[in-house]
């Protein structure tokens, strides 16, 4: 039992290191001036979640989030900074809820719809934080006219959503291969 809480903590390690490595590949959009941009950061999150289920998957996340703003901090408000980092990333962790519910032996295509639907969850998690975060202190940047809710929702889809569909397909890919490789047994964190 101690073994595995050991292996657990250090998976959750090496999801927050993979994710920061990760976050530094990234496709800045031209219209994303005020942050936000495509990579496979999120990827490392989804798959601790889907493997390990949600406290692990939230602790990683938000250990990122706060890794993820040292590494390239954007400052406007504390309450932004605790919505846009720790917060966004540690919705990740809701991927867990698309985990299969029956253990044993799982086919590909229910380890692919799991991965998928755990990275929608993740970036529907991490959209309602950016969102929020959004319509509360990025309101000036909305164009004249525009309701600053729809401002807000399009921006940051705009980089998300191109993250989640990478990360989902990745996911689909990655899960089944490391269930097989590295076999887990279910343990919560301390």
């Amino acid at each position: 039992m101690r073994e595995e809480r050991i292996r657990l903590i250090v998976e959750v390690a090496l999801s927050v290191a993979l994710a920061a490595v990760l976050g530094m590949f990234k496709l800045t959009l031209p219209w994303n001036f005020a942050g936000g941009s495509v990579s496979l950061s999120m990827l490392p999150l989804i798959v601790i979640s889907l493997r390990r289920g949600l406290a692990p998957g939230i602790v990683a996340g938000l250990t990122f989030g706060v890794i993820d703003y040292l590494l390239e901090p954007y400052f406007v408000h504390p309450v932004q900074v605790v919505l846009d980092y720790p917060v966004a990333f540690a919705a990740c962790g809701l991927a867990a809820l698309a985990r299969p519910r029956r253990s044993g032996v799982l086919a590909i295509t229910e380890i692919g719809s799991s991965a998928l639907g755990g990275a929608i969850l993740a970036g529907a998690g991490r959209l309602a934080a950016s969102f929020v975060s959004g319509v509360v202190f990025f309101s000036a940047n909305a164009p004249e006219g525009q309701p600053v809710w729809l401002y807000s929702l399009l921006y940051n889809a705009s980089y998300l959503a191109p993250s989640v569909i990478a990360c989902g397909v990745a996911a689909a890919v990655v899960v089944p291969a490391l269930d097989r490789a590295v076999p887990i047994s279910r343990v919560s964190l301390p």
